[in-house]
């Protein structure tokens, strides 16, 4: 696989390179945590600009060197020919799992400061975009329940921590 990336590193100039690079990796992220509508996003820019063949080299390139990574090299091309076999007749879906999304308990585990559990439920969870909705519809049904003006001094608060400061006397202000 080496061969090809340099092949494609002759092709294009560097920076299309890491700009494809960047792209497959935004393809192979949608994929993962199942989000269907940014993998299908950035697979319909993919197609309006003719870059699939570079960004599948990419895909292929990556997978190539987590499976060199991983396995040792006779028991990777087992691996590989036991994934071939079993693909799905229609790979254009990501796989979404709603059911293994536990908003609840990750909300109470943020609520009891458990930085661990955390991160084992948002690694475990193969969608986190319902997990991350779960947690949005939960804060969505706590925010009636703060006392007046404690909704600004947050929003400013996070405005502050990323970057809008501009933004931060207004809220404060409750405009």
């Amino acid at each position: 696989m080496v061969v090809v990336t340099e092949e494609l590193a002759q092709e294009l100039p560097a920076e299309a390179v890491e700009e494809a690079k960047a792209r497959a990796a935004t393809l192979l992220l949608a994929f993962r945590h199942g989000n269907q509508l940014a993998f299908d996003h950035e697979l319909d820019l993919l197609m309006t600009e003719n870059a699939e063949r570079e960004v599948t080299t990419l895909l292929t390139w990556i997978a190539a060197e987590a499976v060199r990574k991983a396995y040792a090299p006779e028991v990777g091309d087992r691996v590989l020919r036991a994934m071939a076999r079993r693909a799905p007749q229609d790979s254009a879906a990501v796989q979404v799992d709603e059911e293994s999304a536990n908003a609840a308990q990750l909300i109470e585990a943020v609520a009891d400061g458990r930085v661990a559990e955390v991160r084992g439920l948002v690694a475990a969870t193969a969608d986190t975009t319902f997990l991350l909705g779960g947690l949005l519809q939960g804060v969505a049904m706590m925010l009636p329940l703060l006392p007046e003006g404690e909704l600004a001094e947050i929003t400013a608060e996070l405005r502050r921590r990323h970057g809008g400061s501009a933004h931060v006397p207004e809220a404060r202000a409750g405009v």
